[in-house]
């Protein structure tokens, strides 16, 4: 029985390295307050030298991506490291973002016309290995230009979010994983007036040699927290140890 997981662990490697994605080799990389979404990647380790593709049907769908992604940039650019943001119609507000705990003066705002000069912009900021992350929009992404972000990010180790607001115009593309990011009501503390934390129904549609599957989270202002039957699972606290 062991002889066999360990084939198809060895073949789902090799698959991984076919295809273009090599996987971070297990305590080589931290935990960046994921939970158990972690573990849908191979290795456990959310995979950051990637193109991450979000997929928006709907305007509020495209509204929590932006939000989640900010939670998910205020990990990345801990150590100080700038972001560059790209769009041909840009409705993010910058200051929003202070939400998650992130400087907007330390993310790079590039606004173009068409989508063929922001893709142009996108593999060019992947290539500066100083970045934590680069942000672009587009309505498609095609398997060449997803082939070519992905060995940028493979080359610096800048992770790449592709924001898919045509889902109309998906294509098969290299990227590692495909989110779908739905907002859900929040929910306020006791006796206390207000908007609690924002809340998004998570879903991973697409994991290269990992398992998909969808979640509840919170950004509960400086870290994710899961909601499991209307009770936050904690899962990393500042000291990064798993607590309950």
């Amino acid at each position: 029985m062991n002889t066999k997981q360990e084939l198809i662990n060895k073949l789902q490697k090799d698959i991984l390295l076919w295809q273009g994605f090599k996987p971070q080799v297990p305590g080589a990389a931290e935990a960046i307050g994921l939970g158990e979404i972690e573990l849908a990647f191979p290795n456990g380790v959310f995979p950051k030298k990637a193109i991450h593709e979000f997929i928006s049907v709907l305007p509020e769908q495209s509204a929590a991506s932006d939000g989640f992604i900010g939670a998910v940039l205020s990990i990345l650019m801990k150590d100080g490291a700038a972001c560059v943001w790209i769009s041909t119609a840009r409705k993010l507000f910058p200051v929003s973002l202070r939400l998650f705990n992130v400087d907007p003066e330390r993310i790079i705002f590039i606004d173009v016309t068409r989508e063929k000069d922001a893709l142009w912009v996108a593999e060019e900021a992947i290539k500066c290995d100083g970045l934590a992350a680069v942000v672009v929009e587009l309505s498609e992404l095609s398997l060449i230009e997803s082939r070519r972000l992905q060995l940028a990010v493979e080359e610096t180790g800048v992770t790449g979010f592709i924001l898919r607001k045509d889902a109309t115009k998906q294509a098969s593309n290299v990227a590692t994983a495909r989110w779908k990011i739905t907002p859900v009501p929040s929910e306020t503390e006791e006796e206390m007036p207000g908007v609690g934390f924002p809340r998004w129904k998570v879903e991973l549609t697409k994991v290269r040699n990992g398992n998909p599957g969808n979640w509840i989270l919170e950004w509960a202002g400086d870290r994710f927290v899961e909601v499991q039957d209307q009770q936050k699972t904690l899962w990393y606290d500042k000291e990064e140890r798993q607590i309950g």
